[in-house]
């Protein structure tokens, strides 16, 4: 049977293919992909079919639909890894790669840059050996800052990403901290102040290891609390340091609570290509302390107390922001107002137009 004349004048749906690496251990990245991922169907509208390409290891039992021997793949030539993306995603309108060790496809090539600790950070995972190139060769790159676009032109020689920001998790607006059994549980202490992350070099620990005891001096009463994954440099830095604890990594499910019953968050880090804690510790109604450096002014703009990254600065913001002063409420109200407007949704609606211009 013959489509009718209506059906033959109707455009060919296009298709998105948002294609990620499974993880057992998520961090913002994975939070952005899914966020992403779970809009993007909506922000297209008709039209358009969206599917997930999740790859995986050749042994890994972690979810996915895919797998790939990574290694190889992150090892091969430009050209090798050309011709296993025209395997991998032939006949795709536009893919969306969201992990730069995926090989690009051969046609509507998106991909996210978050930063670029990789080509900057020894201690960061090493870049993926053809990543730069074929980054100058996609068909538009996505940058979470203005400050991670500049250093994507500057240092990859990408032309003309565009900026699209991240957006907050709706449980971390106005959230209520942990309830008392919870609290036990992490054996959290009254009163905290707490930092949330990695602890590589760009993290700035040692600074904030020199700070502490000064603010410790002055407030007894508060805990400098360190959440995250296992890590030799944070122990060592911290362990046995009065006034602190390591709590290690924290369900997903309990990180909002954590963050509204903090006192303050502290952000110390040298480089950050968004600072997601910022804004998540601004929509739980909790005062920020950040460095002043990287993509962290963008982000906070005037509602974080910003600080030179050095111990005797960091100490400065949170005696600021710990004590007893009627301009640490205006700060939190300001924050609270400025987080609103980074939302999921309003990302996702960014996200649609660059794959519309592409697809």
């Amino acid at each position: 049977m013959q489509d009718s004349a209506d059906d033959r004048s109707r455009p060919a749906p296009s298709l998105l293919t948002i294609a990620t690496v499974a993880t057992a251990a998520p961090m913002g990245a994975s939070v952005y992909q899914e966020r992403i991922a779970e809009r993007a169907a909506q922000a297209l509208g008709d039209g358009w079919g969206v599917r997930r390409a999740v790859f995986r290891s050749m042994s890994s039992s972690l979810p996915g639909n895919r797998r790939l021997p990574f290694g190889a793949v992150t090892a091969a030539s430009l050209a090798i890894r050309r011709q296993l993306g025209r395997m991998l995603f032939s006949g795709e309108t536009v893919t969306h790669r969201m992990n730069l060790e995926l090989p690009p496809a051969p046609d509507g090539d998106v991909i996210t840059i978050h930063d670029v600790v990789a080509w900057r950070f020894p201690d960061e995972s090493p870049p993926v050996a053809a990543a730069a190139e074929e980054a100058r060769r996609a068909d538009a790159v996505i940058c979470v800052s203005e400050f991670s676009a500049n250093e994507a032109v500057e240092l990859l020689g990408i032309r003309d990403p565009y900026v699209v920001h991240n957006g907050i998790d709706d449980a971390f607006f106005d959230a209520a901290p942990l309830a008392e059994a919870e609290r036990a549980a992490l054996r959290l202490p009254e009163r905290f102040v707490l930092h949330a992350g990695g602890a590589s070099s760009r993290k700035n620990l040692p600074a904030l290891a020199e700070a502490w005891p000064l603010v410790h001096r002055n407030h007894p009463d508060l805990t400098l609390v360190l959440s995250g994954p296992p890590h030799p440099r944070r122990t060592a830095l911290f362990d046995g340091m009065p006034g602190t604890q390591l709590l290690g990594r924290v369900a997903d499910g309990l990180v909002p609570g954590l963050v509204a019953g903090a006192a303050a968050v502290v952000v110390p880090s040298l480089y950050e290509g968004f600072g997601l804690p910022v804004l998540e510790a601004m929509a739980a109604n909790v005062p920020v302390v950040a460095a002043r450096t990287s993509s962290l002014p963008e982000v906070a703009g005037v509602a974080a107390v910003l600080v030179e990254p050095t111990g005797a600065g960091i100490a400065e913001g949170l005696l600021a922001v710990t004590g007893d002063d009627s301009a640490v409420t205006a700060l939190v109200a300001a924050g609270r107002a400025r987080a609103a407007g980074f939302t999921w949704d309003a990302s996702a609606r960014n996200h649609a137009r660059v794959w519309r211009s592409v697809g």
